[in-house]
């Protein structure tokens, strides 16, 4: 969608999971003409390798499996909040800070704070408080979207991931557990979905910054 950029203020981003290498490189070739900061998401080393062949104009986050086509600075805004329940869960918190930030946002990322040492969580509230919405990232019971969900005011957007054991049922349990919370103001992406947490939290924390909409980003190919 080459118009993207026009109608939301951001290229289309490039879901590279399933596609081949050539389709990965034809797809850059054709949006880098018209775009800089494009994100090519679920990209391994060897998509990015295949994308810097065609654009070497392109950096990789590799713990967020993330390419970033023709980078390039652009002033941050307002405060996102990533917080991740345990390092197992960092993988899908870098995806969405990764996103966000590259979109223009402000992140702080709060990492292992995950329930089981509840006083982690309740150490890190002064970062929290300042955030304009908590992206939170849970695998197992996935309970820290309910409980950081009653400690803010901001919205919170839950993140299940596959970590688990067997009856976390590849993060099913995480993602019923999420949609089922008694905290207001939580909602809910797919599971290991942090690219979609990431861009959702931009448009809230424009929005909450004063930005007009044109500012906002786009979709995912």
């Amino acid at each position: 969608d080459h118009h993207r950029s026009l109608r939301s203020g951001s290229p289309e981003v490039i879901y590279c999971e399933g596609k081949t290498n050539a389709q990965n490189q034809g797809i850059v070739q054709s949006i880098s003409r018209n775009g800089d900061n494009i994100l090519a998401t679920r990209a391994g080393i060897n998509v990015f390798d295949a994308i810097q062949a065609v654009c070497p104009d392109s950096t990789y986050h590799e713990t967020a499996r993330i390419v970033v086509v023709k980078p390039r600075p652009v002033p941050k805004v307002g405060n996102i909040a990533i917080v991740c329940a345990g390092t197992s869960d960092i993988p899908v918190g870098e995806e969405a800070a990764v996103t966000a930030e590259t979109l223009g946002n402000h992140v702080n990322r709060i990492y292992d704070v995950g329930v089981a040492g509840l006083h982690r969580i309740l150490g890190a509230c002064d970062d929290l408080f300042r955030a304009n919405v908590a992206v939170v990232v849970a695998g197992m019971e996935g309970a820290l979207a309910s409980v950081v969900g009653g400690l803010v005011s901001c919205p919170v957007i839950g993140v299940p991931t596959s970590v688990g054991y067997g009856t976390s049922f590849g993060g099913l349990a995480a993602l019923l557990s999420m949609l089922n919370s008694c905290a207001s103001g939580v909602s809910v992406v797919n599971i290991d979905n942090g690219f979609g947490a990431g861009f959702q939290a931009g448009l809230i924390n424009k929005t909450a910054a004063g930005l007009p909409k044109e500012t906002t980003e786009g979709g995912d190919t």
